[in-house]
Parts: structure tokens; sequence; C-alpha cells
């Protein structure tokens, strides 16, 4: 692992993958390199303006590349819905859930979740579940969910899942977070149980400069808070280039454990991809039940494969 890089990626040939939120930042680069290794890379975006230039830029960067858009708003259940039930491969060896929101102020998603949660957490709960069966059917097959190390800023809330009784941003972005956290240990457990050959694996970037960083403050107009953030990204982060890493490795490497955590090398911030602390509490089984339930009655999707 030490100095691993983009150049290290294993050979990809044959093997069918799912990026999503691959427009841009984190995920346009993940995507980007694993077609450079051989992989029929699907774009899951919510734009298809985005999307589909996105796919064009693979493309044009990698030529040969196999990179094709495909609409998905993790926002919106019938939108996930859509895009599993009209996915055109009869295998997915590799799913990526990148894509995600930071700090919002307070809304909802189509189906009326907090949009952090809903998006960041249920979302991805609700992809990966409709995608499942072809998952299980592709040995070797992964599902890398990317987290933050700002999930350490708070545990979950089971009984305020949806920040109903009080809302901070920050908080309930770091509860998403921790969510995704839990969702994989759950997930690794229920896969192991069940004898499948599919590892559920999770990954931060550290402090990476993309475009998540701005959402917020463009969307309310804080010209002073955009700045900072903007400012933030040029002297103190690291590129997306180098922020993708820690996700690359967990999508590709060979040795890569159920459940393992893989973040930058120094204070989890930057540098080469590594073992990466993780708050005790994502690692609580009857939290990780708890909010797999809960999760299922949100999203009316149902994991009837890992079922005993």
């Amino acid at each position: 692992m030490p100095g691993w890089n983009e150049k290290d990626i294993p050979d990809q040939d044959g093997r069918v993958a799912v990026v999503t939120g691959s427009n841009s930042g984190l995920g346009h680069v993940v995507a980007r390199e694993l077609a450079r290794k051989g992989a029929r890379v699907v774009l899951a975006c919510r734009s298809e303006v985005r999307g589909r230039a996105a796919a064009d830029r693979v493309a044009g960067e990698v030529p040969g590349a196999s990179a094709e858009f495909a609409r998905l708003d993790l926002g919106d259940l019938g939108s996930v819905r859509e895009f599993a039930d009209g996915f055109p491969y009869d295998r997915l060896d590799l799913l990526v859930n990148n894509a995600g929101v930071m700090a919002l102020p307070y809304g909802t998603t189509a189906d009326g979740f907090e949009t952090q949660f809903g998006v960041n957490h249920l979302g991805h709960f609700a992809l990966t579940g409709r995608l499942m069966p072809l998952l299980l059917a592709s040995p070797g097959a992964r599902v890398v969910t990317v987290s933050s190390e700002m999930h350490a800023m708070s545990n979950i809330d089971i009984d305020d899942l949806n920040s109903e009784r009080r809302y901070r941003r920050w908080t309930a972005y770091a509860r998403s977070k921790t969510a995704n956290l839990l969702f994989t240990h759950e997930l690794a457990r229920r896969l192991t149980a069940h004898g499948a050959d599919v590892v559920a694996a999770a990954a931060h970037p550290g402090y990476a400069a993309t475009d998540l960083q701005g959402t917020a403050p463009r969307m309310e107009g804080r010209r002073l808070a955009g700045w900072v953030m903007e400012l933030g990204n040029r002297v103190f982060a690291q590129s997306a280039e180098a922020g993708a890493l820690p996700t690359l490795y967990a999508a590709t490497a060979p040795d890569v454990r159920p459940d393992s955590f893989t973040g930058p090398s120094f204070m989890m911030w930057r540098g080469a991809p590594a073992p990466s602390w993780r708050a005790p509490w994502t690692l609580n089984d009857t939290a990780g039940e708890r909010l797999w339930v809960a999760s299922e009655e949100l999203t009316g999707v149902s994991y009837d494969l890992l079922k005993a």
C-alpha cells in the first residue's frame, strides 16, 4: 500500500462498473481511471447535460474507453428504481457509491427525506439493494461507499434520522457519513453470513479540492463563505486526483477486506491510501442492524437475497 497510486490499479478488462456522481470531482477521476484500466464504466449522474459531457470527457481523455451516461437522481427513489430496472448489463462487478451533498440548508428529497440523509445514505442504500442480484451474480464484485472523516462529528440518531427535531447542517452531514459506514458494516456482515463473493468496503478522500464544498454557499448567496471554501481548497486541500486514490484502492486492490475503511495516510487528510481510523460507533452491530431495518422501511427496498 505505501505509495500506491493509479498506476497500480489492476487490469479491469471485462468488468462493469457504476460510479455515482461521476460528472465531476472525485467520481469523475474514479470513472476515468477505471476506464483507463479497461472497465466498462457507467457514469450515473443526476444531470443529463453534465453526465453526458463527463462521459465524453472520459472518452476524450482515455482513447478506447468504454464510458456511458445513465441518469440517476439519488434524491428520488423512483429514479433509483428506473436506473436499476433499465440497467443494460447482465453483470455488475463494481458499484462505487460516491455521490453526495454536504452542509446544505434544510431541504427534503422527492420522497420527503432530509436531503443529506436521503441522498448520501438512503439513495445509495436503495440503489445497492436493487442492484444486489447483479452483484451477487458477478464473481469478485465489490461495493465501495464513500464516507468522510467528518463522520466523527456525530453518531446517527436512530429516533430522528431525518433531523426533524432540530436541523444543524454539519451535524446532519456527519450523521449521513456515519450512516455510510454503518451501512458498509452491516452489508459486509450480511454478505459474509450469506457466503457471498462480494466485498463491501468504504473509503474517504481526506481533504480534497472538489466542487462539493462550494455548493451550499452558492445556493444561499454567501459570497464570503464561498471565498473561504475556495481559499481552503487552494491552500490546504489535495487534488481531486489524489483524493480519489483511496476509493480506487478500495475498489480494485486485491487485499481489500470486507468492512475496511481506506483514506489518506497523513492524518486522514492527504497522502497515499492507508487504513483509516473510524469512530467506534460505526462498528456497532446493533446500530447497524437498526439503521438497516429503518432504511428498508423508509425506502421500501428489501435485500431479500441476503436474508436467511
